[in-house]
């Protein structure tokens, strides 16, 4: 589907206290649900100065903010470079999935080296995060009814199932074959309201635990037959990639 940003949202980075290398969007516009109350998650990578990491005052490793623009929610979560590597070399599918994000608010040469070394930071045990996510939101959706995170349980599963098949992201649940037929008809009820209950006509709860049970089995299957690595093998290229970073920022 086409996802429709405001165009404000470009002035965002430029106010950022640090310099950002990217800035991405991510949540239920880049899983391909987006309702029209939805907020706009924000994610990203700043680079803290050489001062602010080498000497007994260290900046923020994380950035959190939250706020309201035109009547819209923003979210934003920026990590240092460094620390944005580490998690990248650990399985963290939440990382992968906003440095690939198509939906680009701001980018750098630092982002390209970040998404030509993403290749180098999948692993099979990227399956053990999407399964425990899965996990997660079903049980919400257990205790809630709500129709995102079901929505959440069957994109995770997917995606994940993608992942270890062929090493390639794909987070838009609209983009991903696999899912039951009545996904499309779950997704368009979601458009209408961020946090509404499955719409009439839905499948009963049965036919649902039944399918994500299939769907986490197919996964644990793609996991245990990928020809991924079980370890990450791009640490040398982020680490040159930091110090390089971090080097050409303080002679700038």
């Amino acid at each position: 589907m086409t996802v429709s940003l405001p165009a404000w949202l470009a002035e965002i980075p430029a106010e950022q206290p640090y310099t950002l290398a990217f800035a991405t969007v991510s949540g239920a516009h880049l899983y391909g649900f987006p309702s029209t109350d939805s907020d706009v998650d924000l994610r990203g990578v700043h680079v803290l100065p050489l001062e602010e990491v080498v000497g007994l005052r260290t900046g923020q490793e994380t950035v959190i903010g939250s706020w309201t623009r035109h009547g819209v929610e923003v979210d934003l979560v920026t990590h240092d470079l460094a620390k944005f590597c580490r998690l990248l070399l650990r399985r963290n599918g939440y990382v992968l999935e906003q440095l690939l994000s198509p939906l680009v608010v701001a980018s750098s040469p630092v982002h390209e080296e970040l998404i030509a070394a993403a290749p180098g930071c999948v692993t099979r045990g990227h399956a053990h995060h999407y399964l425990g996510f899965a996990r997660t939101q079903w049980r919400l959706f257990e205790r809630s009814g709500e129709l995102k995170p079901l929505l959440y349980t069957f994109r995770v599963l997917l995606t994940g199932v993608h992942l270890m098949r062929t090493g390639t992201l794909v987070a838009d649940l609209t983009r991903l074959g696999g899912g039951p037929p009545y996904l499309a008809d779950l997704v368009a009820a979601k458009r209408s309201a961020e946090h509404g209950v499955l719409p009439a006509g839905a499948p009963e709860r049965l036919r649902l635990e039944r399918d994500v049970a299939r769907l986490t089995a197919e996964l644990e299957e793609a996991r245990d037959s990928s020809p991924l690595p079980e370890t990450a093998n791009a640490g040398d290229l982020l680490h040159d990639l930091v110090v390089r970073t971090r080097l050409a920022a303080r002679v700038a």
